[in-house]
């Protein structure tokens, strides 16, 4: 079972979304436990502060070294397995499917959510964690960030997606020859709507040529839509 701690000034943003879907039903079969830490929790202060003015001047607070140094090394004792430690940060290297799937072989994370004016730097000097970003704006803290991280791994542990091949054709997961390509085009019940039909091929019952015409739709999509996604492959169906 992976296990997922999770250190916060906002914990409690995170059962709503831990506890449905895929991430809930994970963790229900014993595939992921998840540990929602307050770093409030490990202040040296009667108030619980966690932050103060940044050293030069300027606007917003930054979150000091001591509760978040104590709250990390406090987590890891909870489980003999070595955590992963990763920072959601606007700081960080730009999250990937590539990541996402090295993240998910891993026995145990530790995701640490900054808030505020961000972490003083000394304690991630200290720390050294991974530090992951998921696009290039700014939200107002990494609980946003940690839930996608969860989301986004948990759908590929073992057992996790209803059907096996689900993770392996979502977009941006590897194919041949290492491509990366969004996904093909989704349809259901009604065969027509509003004078739009179904592509035929996908009532033909022919699963070969249903795979060859979903793969060259994945192609067509990603060169239309993300053609840095193909440069130096080579795009030709099959």
């Amino acid at each position: 079972m992976m296990r997922i701690d999770v250190l916060s000034l906002f914990p409690e943003m995170f059962a709503p979304v831990l506890n449905a879907s895929i991430p809930g039903r994970a963790q229900a079969a014993g595939l992921v436990e998840f540990n929602l830490i307050n770093i409030r929790d490990y202040t040296e202060n009667k108030h619980n502060k966690v932050d103060d003015r940044p050293f030069g001047g300027g606007p917003g607070m930054v979150m000091m070294c001591q509760p978040v140094w104590d709250a990390v090394l406090a987590t890891e004792q909870l489980d003999p397995r070595p955590a992963t430690r990763i920072l959601l940060t606007p700081q960080g290297r730009r999250l990937d499917q590539q990541t996402v799937a090295e993240l998910s072989q891993h026995d145990r994370l530790l995701l640490i959510a900054g808030h505020y004016e961000g972490i003083d730097e000394r304690v991630i000097q200290e720390l050294e964690p991974m530090e992951l970003s998921i696009g290039d704006y700014v939200l107002s803290g990494g609980e946003l960030p940690a839930m996608v991280l969860i989301d986004a791994i948990v759908r590929l542990l073992p057992g996790a997606l209803g059907h096996e091949e689900s993770a392996e054709q979502d977009s941006f997961s590897p194919i041949d020859r290492g491509q990366m390509l969004l996904d093909c085009p989704q349809y259901t019940r009604p065969r027509e709507w509003r004078g739009r039909e179904v592509p035929e091929i996908l009532l033909s019952g022919d699963h070969a040529e249903v795979d060859r015409w979903r793969m060259e739709q994945r192609r067509m999509r990603t060169a239309d839509r993300r053609p840095d996604l193909l440069e130096g492959n080579d795009t030709t169906a099959t």
